[in-house]
């Protein structure tokens, strides 16, 4: 399949230097691409995925600065024109996640519902 123009999510500045840091770091296996999906789970019904796998013969691929991504062709109904962002704070370390596609959201900001 070949990559898509159609890109399904944006990331900040800030994700996209920590997904950058995190693809130079010594022993990351090249051939993984960043997954962003989700899967049921969660105390709103659905979980966000994000972490680095194999493309599968059922994911669309883009590129976000340089980044390869995946996503499952039907995972793009949930989160096409979602935000993921990285907290670097004291109390918040991590990336975030803003789904317009989102009915409810969980205080943990990694469950929706839609």
């Amino acid at each position: 399949m070949e990559a898509t123009l159609n890109i399904p999510v944006t990331f900040t500045e800030g994700a996209i230097k920590e997904l950058t840091r995190l693809v130079h770091e010594p022993g990351f296996d090249q051939t993984q691409k960043l997954r962003i999906g989700v899967k049921g789970g969660g105390c709103s019904g659905m979980t966000y995925i994000l972490g680095f796998d194999k493309k599968d013969e059922n994911d669309t691929e883009f590129d976000i600065a340089g980044i390869q991504c995946v996503m499952n062709t039907s995972h793009e109904l949930y989160l096409s024109g979602m935000l993921i962002d990285w907290e670097n704070g004291l109390n918040n370390r991590g990336f975030t996640f803003k789904n317009p596609n989102a009915s409810t959201t969980c205080g943990c900001g990694t469950s929706f519902g839609v």
